[in-house]
C-alpha cells in the first residue's frame, strides 16, 4: 500500500495583519498631530534667528507660550505665573523627565523668558528648546 504526500504547502506572506498596522500607524499619527497642533498658540509671532537649528526631536514636550504683552499659556490656555509654576513642578513629579518647548513673541520682554526659564529650572527641567524662524 503505497502512502501519497502531499505536495508541502507553501507558507506565504501575510498581508492582512501589515495592511491593519499600517492603517493603525497612520491614525495614530493623525490624532496625534492634531493633537500638538491645537497646544499652540496661534498669535505669537516667533523671532528670526539666523543659527536656528530644528531639534532631532520635538516630541514629547510640554509647550509654553508668551506673548507681546508678556501673559504665558500652558499649550492655548492662559495661565499667570503661580499656576504655571506649580503646573511644572507637578509635571515633573508626575512624568519626568520636564522638557519644555518655550515659544516667546518677538516683542516680549526679556524679563518674562527669564522668569520661565528660573521657573523651569526651579521645577528641574532637563531640555528646553526656544521657537523661533530659520533665515
Amino acid at each position: 500500500m503505497k502512502i501519497s504526500r502531499r505536495p508541502d504547502d507553501e507558507m506565504g506572506f501575510q498581508l492582512a495583519p501589515m495592511i491593519d498596522m499600517t492603517f493603525l500607524l497612520l491614525i495614530f499619527f493623525m490624532v496625534t498631530t492634531k493633537i500638538s497642533k491645537e497646544q499652540i498658540k496661534e498669535e505669537i509671532k516667533l523671532p528670526v534667528a539666523s543659527n536656528a537649528v530644528i531639534p532631532k526631536d520635538i516630541s514629547n514636550r510640554d509647550i509654553i507660550s508668551i506673548d507681546d504683552q508678556g501673559r504665558y499659556f500652558i499649550g492655548a490656555e492662559p495661565t499667570d505665573k503661580k499656576r504655571l509654576a506649580d503646573y511644572l513642578k507637578k509635571r515633573f513629579e508626575n512624568t519626568p523627565p520636564l522638557r519644555l518647548y518655550i515659544r516667546a513673541d518677538k516683542t516680549t520682554p526679556a524679563k518674562k523668558i527669564k522668569e520661565v526659564m528660573k521657573m523651569a529650572a526651579d521645577a528641574g527641567a532637563i531640555d528646553v528648546i526656544f521657537g523661533s524662524y530659520q533665515t
